[in-house]
């Protein structure tokens, strides 16, 4: 009985591995997006925030994205794309926004007023549900299929629990690491007070490249997402158009090629953002146009 149950753990375990590995980028992606949701928040509430956030994620994978997954897998896969459409357009909305903020657009709260913590909290989590299920779908396509519906739940739990851990490890030390940096440039040791005050000075240009990869990273997943999921659905033509490109272009070599690709997925995912900031921005326009002035105030 046990020699079973340690075979089927370790089963269980093989494949969560050899799913994870496939899932690397979207990981990364994740891990830059979410601590620009922390920016300009108390230190002391640092940490708290991420945990939230942490603890939002596996209620996105364990209550929402895995049993819905495999209920649609089951019951109902033509959803499936159409519901990465949907996540994938709203990425490409929230990166095409930060985009627009960069030139000097922006919407909600300005720079040096308060962010309110409960809103950020929810914005990370949100945006967590749609690189989550991004992640635990790529897992769930690269299980075998007669892999068995249970044994599927385990590897996609134990993808959901250590992808949480690891990115969200790597956000609370990356938000932290300044505060290291501080009690470092306080040593009486001088090569150690030497390289914490270099930690501390160098912590917000690491914050702004870390805010830029994180919306290219919105972009580019976005857009993959997008591009991917139309040519399951109704139209096959920015795919392709991207497999055209890339095909020709076989000579550059893995690396280059990814980059290419990631790139063009980029540029699209923004231009399918920009379109629907504009419908955004024109629709809210309308509305408070036709909204009624209280004529006592």
């Amino acid at each position: 009985m046990s020699v079973g149950l340690l075979a089927v753990v370790d089963d269980i375990l093989t494949a969560a591995v050899k799913a994870s590995a496939k899932t690397a980028g979207v990981v990364i992606d994740d891990a830059a997006v979410t601590p620009q949701y922390v920016q300009g928040i108390t230190p002391a509430r640092e940490l708290p925030m991420v945990g939230k956030i942490a603890l939002g994620s596996l209620v996105n994978k364990f209550v929402i994205i895995i049993p819905i997954a495999l209920l649609l897998t089951a019951f109902a896969p033509w959803v499936l794309p159409w519901l990465l459409i949907l996540g994938g357009s709203y990425l490409c909305f929230e990166g095409a926004e930060k985009v627009m903020e960069w030139f000097g657009t922006h919407h909600g709260p300005g720079q040096d007023e308060p962010r309110d913590e409960r809103k950020l909290v929810f914005g990370a989590i949100r945006t967590d549900l749609i690189l989550s299920t991004e992640i635990m779908l790529i897992s769930l396509a690269s299980l075998d299929a007669d892999f068995g519906i249970w044994m599927t739940a385990g590897a996609l739990a134990v993808v959901a629990l250590g992808m949480t851990l690891l990115v969200y490890g790597a956000v609370a030390l990356l938000v932290k690491i300044d505060d290291i940096g501080l009690k470092m440039a306080q040593s009486s040791a001088r090569r150690v007070r030497s390289t914490g005050e270099q930690i501390v000075r160098s912590m917000p240009a690491v914050f702004r490249i870390i805010s830029i990869i994180g919306t290219v990273a919105m972009l580019w997943v976005g857009g993959h997402l997008v591009i991917a999921n139309l040519a399951e659905t109704f139209w096959a033509g920015p795919y392709n158009l991207l497999h055209a490109v890339t095909h020709a272009l076989e000579s550059l070599g893995p690396v280059l090629l990814w980059i290419v690709d990631a790139a063009l997925s980029g540029v699209f995912g923004l231009v399918v953002g920009l379109i629907i900031a504009g419908i955004v921005i024109a629709v809210t326009r309308v509305v408070k146009r036709n909204v009624p002035v209280d004529a006592s105030h």
